[in-house]
């Protein structure tokens, strides 16, 4: 093996420091009468993700939002939303590899407190636990970037 003049190839480093909720909403509009409701309402999930530099010491902040609406006929039974927010250490890790991380695997690591914060302030309203079904980011993460190229290529 030969030995090259310079500095070392710095490893990448990508690892979880901190997770935490930047915020947490319930509201329920319409109970106590939402309660004698008969069937089944209609439950909508909406994802988003968005990432930040918080530091020129490789800190990244990526923060998961998930919103869950429930309504029933033309009232609102409840509406849920939780920012589930981790602190990641990043170095080594090429800028444009930081979008992909952010975009698919920051997310994955993050839904499943989202989940858990989601069940159990939609129990703590009094209503029946919600389990989210699990989230494949990196698809949605390849169907946004396919959205942009196309969005980009139309003048």
């Amino acid at each position: 093996m030969s030995e090259q003049q310079g500095a070392p190839e710095e490893q990448p480093v990508f690892a979880l420091e901190r997770v935490y909720i930047k915020d947490l909403s319930f509201e329920s509009p319409n109970v106590p009468e939402m309660f004698a409701q008969q069937g089944q309402p209609q439950v909508n999930v909406e994802l988003g993700t968005q990432g930040r530099m918080v530091s020129d010491q490789g800190h990244m902040e990526s923060v998961l939002t998930v919103t869950v609406r429930s309504t029933h006929e033309d009232k609102t039974v409840f509406i849920a939303e939780v920012q589930q927010a981790g602190l990641f250490r990043v170095s080594g890790i090429p800028d444009e590899q930081l979008e992909q991380l952010m975009g698919i695997n920051c997310p994955t690591i993050l839904f499943p407190y989202a989940r858990e914060a989601i069940s159990s302030v939609v129990a703590r309203g009094g209503f029946q636990q919600l389990l989210l079904d699990p989230v494949n980011f990196q698809a949605l993460y390849e169907q946004s970037r396919q959205q942009q190229a196309g969005e980009g290529g139309e003048h």
